[in-house]
This record gives structure tokens, C-alpha cells and sequence, in this order.
């Protein structure tokens, strides 16, 4: 298990979890359309989410796109 901050909050997951991972974890849709996911400060282009592992204390933040006004 590796340990990490998502969204400021403490998180577990398996060894050789990617973003796609903690993005399908936060209920995004399997396209990820309106989703931002940034790990350690840098985003990661959705393209890259499934080749682009955690490791241990990794922050990532998660930022869904919303309409209205």
C-alpha cells in the first residue's frame, strides 16, 4: 500500500496505482472529461494518467470542472 494526500486528505491505495486510479476513485467518468488531476503541483495531461504511477507521500489534487452561475 502506498500512501498519499488527495485533496489535502490522507489516502491509501495499492502498490502501482496511477492517476487514473485516484481519478476513478474521486467518481470521475471513464472519459475524464471535466476533470483537472495535479500531482506534487504539476498536471497531468489525461493522456498520461494511466502510464503516470504514485509513490508514497505524493500529493494530488483533483478539480472538477462545474457550470452555472
Amino acid at each position: 500500500m502506498i500512501v498519499l494526500s488527495v485533496n489535502g486528505e490522507r489516502r491509501e491505495l495499492p502498490d502501482g496505482a496511477t492517476v487514473a486510479d485516484v481519478a476513478a476513485e474521486m467518481g470521475a467518468p471513464s472519459e475524464g472529461r471535466g476533470l483537472a488531476v495535479a500531482l506534487d503541483g504539476v498536471v497531468v495531461p489525461r493522456s498520461e494518467w494511466e502510464r503516470t504511477p504514485l509513490r508514497q507521500g505524493a500529493r494530488v489534487e483533483v478539480v472538477v470542472a462545474v457550470q452555472g452561475g
